[in-house]
């Protein structure tokens, strides 16, 4: 079983939208992105992915990914289709047709830890069929809102049928996992610090105290 680095990028650019509290922490600029494809796009095993359904998405993150022969997996959320500063069903389509992957980031953008059963099924259920329905093809992976999660919630993913999870814990995945860590950029990171972090890697003492962070919150 290999080792797979995840990197997830959200909003690039200049927002068109109001950002929640404390989201412009993972806005990056356009240089600091087309920085990092450049660097990794050299790594071995890597996977780029999106979140939260952002016009940059298309508008930046699409044209950069094509130029450098680059694949991606966005996760959209579903209440935001066709909102200011957000993707539209018709561009989840273009992202589908250019040979990226769509999954499901819920509905509203909130934790899906500790939700009752009414509000899980809006986020787990309702939220995917409607992002299946706009892309046309059905999707079985999701990245947690906020990157929490529990042992109740991966247990109704399963049996939900989702092929793949993806977490924000910053370290390394195995490559057959179903639960896949990813490393979120934010607008402090640079390629040096990517590169220190995500390829060359922690200690040992560093990377057994990540691992046992993320048993601890899939035990819970």
């Amino acid at each position: 079983m290999s080792d797979v680095i995840n990197i997830c990028f959200h909003g690039i650019g200049t927002p068109q939208r109001q950002l929640e509290l404390g989201e412009d922490r993972y806005w990056i600029s356009v240089e600091l992105f087309h920085a990092v494809l450049d660097e990794i796009r050299t790594w071995p095993s890597v996977k780029i992915s999106f979140d939260d359904g952002n016009a940059s998405d298309l508008e930046i993150g699409l044209p950069a990914l094509l130029e450098r022969g680059l694949t991606a997996e966005f996760y959209v959320l579903a209440s935001r289709f066709g909102k200011p500063g957000s993707l539209s069903e018709e561009d989840v389509r273009k992202l589908h047709g250019a040979g990226m992957t769509i999954g499901t980031h819920g509905m509203w953008h909130r934790p899906w830890r500790g939700m009752d059963a009414e509000t899980s099924r809006d986020e787990l259920e309702t939220a995917r069929r409607r992002i299946a329905d706009a892309v046309g093809v059905p999707v079985d992976m999701a990245a947690c809102p906020l990157g929490r999660y529990d042992r109740e919630l991966l247990t109704r993913m399963r049996k939900l049928g989702y092929r793949r999870v993806f977490t924000s814990d910053r370290r390394r995945a195995r490559s057959e996992d179903w639960l896949q860590p990813r490393y979120s950029l934010r607008r402090e990171d640079t390629v040096d610090g990517l590169r220190a972090e995500a390829l060359v890697g922690p200690g040992a003492l560093t990377r057994l105290k990540l691992e046992a962070v993320g048993v601890v919150k899939r035990l819970r």
